[in-house]
């Protein structure tokens, strides 16, 4: 199971979206071009899977690692919209039976369509939700045995989002934000295939947006 992949910034604001407005013309509209800056949480799920080496089965537990993000979107229209998530390379222990003898760097820029339910309107909290696609660059690979080399191939896979921007004037608001991935990438150790580690992780993001 996941740990706390929520925040509590992005659960009040969902809950309050609904009835929370403002007398201020602050509405999020069709044409906004905008940035989203924070740091970037990526949990992967508890059970990562196996890999079968040459030197036996290793039961494979991704760790969890945080780094600077951003995304840069656009609003087709007051309810409809597209964003892109980038990051700095997040780097991630990686046990194996236990001991901290592996690691990997990886980058998972990830496009979301995004629907804005209070689009359109003057409502100081605008949460939205998003499905898309999430690519993943894994690099860096590191593997404490001497000899032996650790690959793991770069994946495609679903994206799911969900956020909230606290709108503080007509540039400026606070966010936060959550992705669920689905990573899933194909091990090589020692040159051989050695089976798939899934990391799945869950992504929470706070920080600032700003509208141009």
């Amino acid at each position: 199971m996941h740990k706390n992949v929520l925040p509590s910034l992005l659960v009040a604001g969902i809950a309050a979206a609904a009835f929370t407005t403002s007398t201020q013309a602050f509405a999020y509209g069709a044409g906004d071009f905008f940035t989203r800056v924070g740091v970037a949480k990526v949990e992967p799920k508890s059970d990562n899977g196996e890999v079968d080496t040459a030197l036996g089965k290793f039961e494979v537990d991704v760790q969890d690692d945080s780094a600077f993000a951003f995304t840069l979107g656009y609003r087709f229209t007051d309810k409809l919209g597209v964003e892109l998530l980038a990051a700095e390379p997040f780097d991630h222990e990686i046990k194996l039976n236990g001991a901290n003898i592996a690691a990997t760097d990886h980058l998972p820029p990830t496009l979301t369509v995004q629907y804005y339910p209070l689009g359109g309107t003057d409502a100081r909290i605008q949460p939205y939700a998003g499905i898309g696609v999430n690519y993943t660059i894994f690099s860096d690979e590191e593997l404490d045995v001497s000899g032996v080399d650790l690959e793991l191939d770069d994946s495609w896979g679903a994206a799911g989002q969900v956020g909230v921007d606290l709108l503080i004037d007509d540039h400026w608001a606070l966010n936060a934000a959550a992705w669920y991935l689905d990573i899933d990438t194909d091990a090589t150790v020692g040159g051989a295939d050695a089976g798939e580690v899934e990391i799945d992780p869950v992504v929470v993001m706070a920080g600032v947006s700003y509208r141009f």
